[in-house]
């Protein structure tokens, strides 16, 4: 579908994340870099004194009983919405839709849940996805260690 046909269906403001040498638009590195922020807000803003280990909100909103985890998963569906708008492939929007899935489906286990929000990080994940499909190199908190 064409960005023309795409502004009749309401989408007008869909940009592709490439450009027409092969390098990321303007427009996708400033999604990219948004979308960084958040994750890092949502998996990795506090570092437990004394330990390598890093936390977000997502681990802390995450413990409140009834709904912490379920409105911390519907958050992370932004930067999908985020990397559709870049043009990522569906492919890829599975794979960080699974991503998110995988968290959830374990945060519904009390402990075990928790847990796996501070190890797992499926927000740094889907990072490294878009930067991986962009071609830009990793940011320090999506490198691995």
């Amino acid at each position: 579908m064409t960005t023309h046909a795409l502004a009749h269906t309401g989408f007008s403001s869909f940009h592709s994340g490439q450009s027409a040498n092969g390098q990321p638009s303007a427009d996708a590195l400033r999604r990219l870099k948004r979308v960084r922020r958040f994750a890092w807000l949502l998996d990795a803003a506090i570092r437990l004194p004394g330990t390598r280990v890093r936390l977000g909100a997502d681990a802390i909103v995450g413990l409140v009983p009834g709904g912490g985890s379920t409105v911390m998963g519907l958050l992370s569906f932004y930067m999908v919405w985020e990397a559709w708008r870049m043009g990522l492939p569906l492919k890829l929007l599975l794979r960080m839709v699974g991503n998110i899935a995988i968290e959830a489906a374990v945060d519904v286990v009390p402990v075990a849940g928790d847990l796996l929000d501070i190890a797992f990080k499926a927000n740094m994940r889907n990072v490294a996805v878009m930067e991986n499909w962009l071609g830009v190199p990793p940011s320090a908190a999506t490198r691995k260690k």
